[in-house]
């Protein structure tokens, strides 16, 4: 393709090192689409008669087909899906696909058919997290009022639903999917156009281009156009940060699912065995979605660092932008995927759960609210309440142990109705303020997202 310029082919060292097809050809359907809407742009403007303009579309859908069927040659020294369209098509129609690379350079090709690719696959990430949402919902409405300790630090710290908890992280994700939208209206933008980084002195219908591919506006600099990656720094941002959630979630799903908490029990399905240990049965799915975090990290990082120190316009490096995102895309998409289908199926052991919530400790913070609501300052409540349960420790009992002489040894303002505040369930109706875990909030918090799921397009 700049044959005019060399005199030399390239090395074979040199075709190898520098292709692409073997990852971009990935882009192949929406380059095809890309190259569709600017053949159209060139026969509004007469760049194209009539007859070329139809062969170029035709000769674009059969090369389609061909992809599509897997039966399309991707050659390496073409470099890159561009380059291989563009030959083939060539050699289908002849002349008129020689003239399809009028007024654009593969600079803007590029940026275009990255923009379309990654529109989709938000929406598809999406709807992902969405099916993620809903096993989850699923698993809480099985759960119904179990009580399980909820923990700081990982040391017990007040009894919530089972629900509460798992609905935390359906909270998560809805924040993942509003980042994701945004990462794909960030995209939106129409780079076709823009040229190698200058525009061209053919001038073509641009917000016709946009319309023909759906773009919602068209880009308004043309070095910004052909040099930005921003937005797919933002893409894996929002990959990263969900795998974050999703690395949190499984970290208490392996917990869970231990032998020390015996709370949540996973299908035969969804675990594996021992190659040694016959007993074994280890929750692989959540750990390997937790590894595979660090992947989704190391993509951005890697992204972020291939654009920290590059001049405008665009520069070869950005063939570096592609694997990472493609690898975080597919990542991301079958851990969503595959934790839905492992939630869907896992099972609780609620009396494993009441068992544990069962620790008067989880409740003394009730014991300081009581004082305070009998007019006591809380720091000073605060105190009280751990005198007892340091009382309670050393006599090797709980605080359901102590008296009602000893409560009142530490303040008069103790009366019998106290111990009452030691019952979880009791503790957890009180908890009523808004977003907190009473059994009527969560209930209806349950029903609230199941009908925003059930009406969610993005």
């Amino acid at each position: 393709m700049w044959h005019g310029r060399f005199s030399k082919d390239p090395s074979a060292r040199l075709r190898a090192y520098g292709e692409s097809v073997s990852f971009d050809r990935r882009l192949a359907l929406h380059d095809i689409a890309g190259s569709q809407a600017h053949a159209a742009a060139l026969g509004k403007a007469r760049w194209l008669q009539p007859s070329e303009l139809k062969a170029i579309q035709r000769g674009l859908e059969s090369i389609a087909r061909e992809i599509r069927a897997g039966k399309f040659i991707w050659r390496e020294e073409l470099e890159d899906v561009h380059m291989n369209i563009e030959a083939a098509l060539t050699e289908k129609i002849g002349a008129a696909g020689a003239k399809l690379h009028t007024a654009r350079s593969r600079n803007d090709q590029v940026a275009t058919d990255l923009r379309l690719w990654m529109r989709e696959e938000t929406a598809g990430l999406v709807a992902a997290v969405r099916g993620l949402q809903k096993s989850l919902i699923g698993l809480a409405v099985r759960g119904g009022d179990a009580i399980m300790p909820g923990y700081t630090h990982l040391q017990r710290a007040q009894p919530v639903l089972a629900a509460h908890h798992l609905l935390a992280y359906v909270e998560m994700l809805e924040r993942d999917a509003g980042r994701l939208v945004d990462a794909g209206r960030r995209a939106d933008v129409l780079p076709l156009g823009a040229g190698a980084l200058a525009g061209s002195t053919i001038a073509l219908d641009r917000r016709f281009i946009a319309r023909q591919l759906g773009f919602a506006a068209v880009s308004q600099n043309s070095m910004d156009a052909v040099s930005d990656r921003d937005f797919a720094c933002e893409f894996l941002s929002a990959c990263a940060i969900t795998g974050m959630h999703l690395s949190r979630l499984c970290e208490d799903t392996v917990l869970w699912a231990s032998s020390e908490f015996g709370f949540l029990g996973l299908s035969d399905a969804h675990t594996t065995g021992s190659s040694l240990m016959p007993q074994k049965k280890n929750p692989d799915i959540a750990e390997l979605c937790r590894g595979k975090s660090g992947r989704l990290y190391g993509n951005l990082v890697s992204l972020l660092t291939t654009l920290k120190g590059l001049p405008l316009a665009y520069n070869r490096d950005l063939q570096e932008d592609k694997e990472p995102v493609f690898d975080s895309a597919d990542t991301l998409g079958a851990s969503l995927v595959i934790l839905a289908e492992m939630f869907g199926a896992a099972t609780w052991d609620k009396a494993r759960m009441a068992a544990a919530a069962d620790d008067a400790l989880l409740v003394a913070t009730d014991w300081a609210d009581y004082l305070v609501r009998k007019g006591l300052p809380f720091r000073e409540a605060h105190k009280v309440v751990g005198t007892l349960v340091a009382l309670s420790g050393q006599r090797g009992g709980t605080l359901r142990d102590l008296s009602l002489g000893d409560l009142q040894a530490e303040s008069k303002l103790f009366k019998a109705d106290a111990m009452k505040c030691l019952d979880a369930m009791r503790s957890l109706q009180a908890r009523t303020a808004e977003g907190a875990p009473s059994p009527q909030r969560v209930r209806a918090r349950l029903a609230w997202w199941g009908q925003r799921l059930a009406s969610a397009k993005s």
